[in-house]
């Protein structure tokens, strides 16, 4: 589609849309097209597949909505025909949004769509399924469908949609993912739909896209990531005063729409349950949305967090992608996000559609690397420094309350070893030190008068020790050991792809050369390439005196 500034359309009545379509749009108010939409639906509408990326919050969902409601109209498929199109979505609650507004846009259509996603009655599903035109899910319950639903058939599927198509196509849902598409057919129109899209060319291939692909980064050479309308700012504050930090934030804050971010389970339902029980002090609603919960309370807590004018919801990073909260005015990050693309995501969450919002990111100060992170990535992020005068300590109210209900002092313990854990995980190492965690303060700040033991990582440790020590002292002669010999005994490893040889010089001679079983040896090792100092670090025992790579 052109984006000649005097043809480019401005509304979606300037496109060419069905009746219906256009009915539909309009009684949900949607009658500008935005950036993403204008230089997409077109594309799609000719049969383009497209990798699109945009910032948050600039009309996505409708611009692959709207080509798919127009290629089964314009096809002329009906309910009977079988699915036509597929919308993979990482989370339940993206998911369920993604039908609920399908639902009004195609109001006037004669098209079936429904919604699998985990958590539900199975049966139910399978009953429908069949049925079904327009079929949105998350990675998991498809898959589960393929596997065992016998009714459930992609042959006619012709779209395919990945909304948050980078968190789609990441590590955590890759075997998913690639077991979906082998089960889809060849010739297909996809379209990939992201604030932080991927550009892995080992992700684009899997998807087998066409040649003719569209990549369309609406706001590539824009001066921020970020939404225009959002104000960015980050503290540096100690582990043991973030929860005293946390509650005068939001004492402060009563008349706002707020969304705070935590990085595990066990924190976000810690944190609601101790705020609730101080909440006489407060005069807005709190609200929990985290993994664990039954999928029903989920979109319950989701539909109710919604409606609400002034709320806080404690939350993991579920509901950092995609999810459409009308105005969230402060998003707050009380825990490092892992890399610059959760940051985005998160922040993501308020500033939508061209409104204003206010994120606030809280630190360690060993995570100040973080903050260069973002600044080199153009986001536009300033320090706000904690006034410790305006704080509004809290540990002796959630020490009388643990005192008075024990069974709530396990779930501060497994909030603080939650957490250690969620940071000892993290990658990115210059950031993320739980060495320099105050575990201690940590501790106390949540009420409990000890600090409990974190045992899976001191077993870590220890056999981390151990193995390092191994190490010196076996690269104490390993050097020495290794000699490099030229055989001529292809012959003999004719089974094997590998031509350099290497041999282990011990104290009785060289060792015998015979049949090859390194293969094996190369698997255990993990890398492409080895040698003996490596594999003597390793303590690997070998049946042959014989390495190859």
């Amino acid at each position: 589609m052109s984006t000649n500034k005097s043809t480019a359309p401005v509304l979606f009545s300037d496109l060419q849309l069905s009746a219906s379509t256009l009915k539909g749009l309009n009684e949900c108010n949607y009658r500008e097209l935005t950036e993403i939409q204008r230089r997409t639906i077109g594309c799609a509408l000719q049969g383009h597949d497209i990798v699109a990326a945009a910032k948050t919050g600039s009309g996505k969902t409708l611009a692959f909505l709207v080509p798919i409601i127009e290629h089964l109209y314009n096809e002329k498929w009906e309910k009977n025909h079988g699915l036509r199109a597929l919308i993979i979505a990482p989370v339940r609650e993206l998911a369920q949004q993604i039908y609920d507004v399908i639902g009004k846009v195609a109001k006037y259509h004669d098209v079936s769509i429904g919604l699998i996603i985990g958590g539900k009655g199975l049966g139910r599903e399978r009953k429908n399924i069949d049925r079904c035109n327009i079929l949105i899910g998350t990675p998991g319950r498809i898959l589960q469908h393929m596997d065992e639903t016998f009714i459930f058939n992609c042959v006619n599927t012709k779209y395919v949609v990945l909304d948050e198509a980078d968190r789609c196509l990441d590590m955590g849902f890759k075997q998913q993912m690639d077991s979906i598409i082998e089960n889809l057919p060849a010739e297909r129109q996809t379209l990939l739909f992201s604030a932080t899209q991927t550009k892995s060319v080992e992700d684009l291939a899997r998807l087998s896209l066409k040649k003719n692909a569209k990549y369309i980064s609406v706001h590539e050479h824009a001066t921020f990531a970020t939404p225009d309308g959002l104000q960015q700012l980050y503290m540096i504050c100690n582990l043991g005063d973030k929860l005293s930090l946390l509650w005068s934030f939001i004492r402060r804050h009563q008349k706002h729409k707020i969304v705070v971010f935590f990085s595990t389970c066990q924190q976000v339902k810690f944190v609601y349950e101790a705020f609730r029980q101080m909440k006489p002090r407060l005069t807005m609603s709190l609200l929990a949305l985290y993994g664990t919960l039954h999928q029903e309370r989920r979109l319950k807590i989701y539909a109710e967090f919604g409606r609400k004018q002034h709320a806080v919801m404690f939350a993991t990073d579920i509901a950092s992608r995609g999810l459409d909260f009308s105005n969230v005015t402060w998003i707050v990050q009380m825990d490092c996000p892992e890399d610059v693309q959760t940051y985005i995501h998160r922040a993501g969450r308020s500033a939508r559609m061209n409104k204003g919002g206010e994120s606030l990111l809280v630190l360690l100060p060993s995570e100040l690397k973080m903050v260069e992170k973002l600044q080199s990535n153009n986001i536009p992020i300033k320090q706000s420094k904690v006034n410790h005068k305006e704080l509004q300590p809290i540990q002796k109210q959630l020490e009388a309350w643990i005192g008075k209900y024990p069974n709530h002092k396990e779930c501060a313990q497994r909030a603080l070893k939650t957490y250690v854990k969620s940071v000892f995980y993290m990658k990115d190492k210059s950031i993320f030190d739980f060495k320099a965690l105050d575990t201690d303060s940590f501790a106390r700040s949540l009420g409990l008068s000890e600090t409990p033991r974190v045992r899976a990582l001191e077993r870590r440790e220890k056999n981390e020790a151990k193995k390092e020590k191994s190490k010196n002292k076996d690269g104490e002669s390993s050097d020495e050991d290794v000699k490099k010999i030229d055989i001529n005994h292809k012959n003999e490893i004719s089974t094997c792809k590998y031509t350099r040889i290497y041999a282990l010089y011990m104290s009785s001679g060289v060792s015998s050369l015979s049949s090859c079983h390194t293969c094996q040896v190369k698997r255990d090792t993990r890398s492409s390439t080895f040698d003996i100092k490596s594999a003597l670090s390793k303590k690997l025992v070998f049946n042959l005196k014989l390495i190859l790579y």
